[in-house]
């Protein structure tokens, strides 16, 4: 995926029922799933803000599932995304959960 001539880049936030609700490891396995690297983590606003990066489709996908489906128990009320740029090379080797 390095060596992709064009890769997405997005920050994202997801608001609602977000944490407690395993929502950082289905988004992981999520963005594993569509072949994205970049990270994911819980903030003191109780909000879940990550970065995803890979071919632009499938960070479209990842948006979609960010948006409408989440973990089997959060409820989504809104997720923003900023920061999309396109990036020549992935700045991360794999997709992790951060403290």
């Amino acid at each position: 995926m390095a060596h992709a001539a064009s890769l997405s880049s997005m920050d994202f936030e997801v608001f609602g029922k977000v944490q407690g609700v395993f929502f950082r490891k289905h988004t992981r396995q999520e963005a594993m799933r569509l072949g994205l690297v970049g990270w994911v983590r819980n903030t003191e606003r109780h909000t879940v803000e990550g970065r995803a990066q890979g071919p632009p489709d499938r960070t479209e996908q990842l948006k979609v599932w960010l948006n409408t489906k989440g973990s089997p128990k959060s409820r989504i009320t809104r997720a923003e995304f900023s920061s999309e740029r396109t990036v020549e090379k992935a700045e991360y080797s794999d997709f992790r959960v951060v403290k």
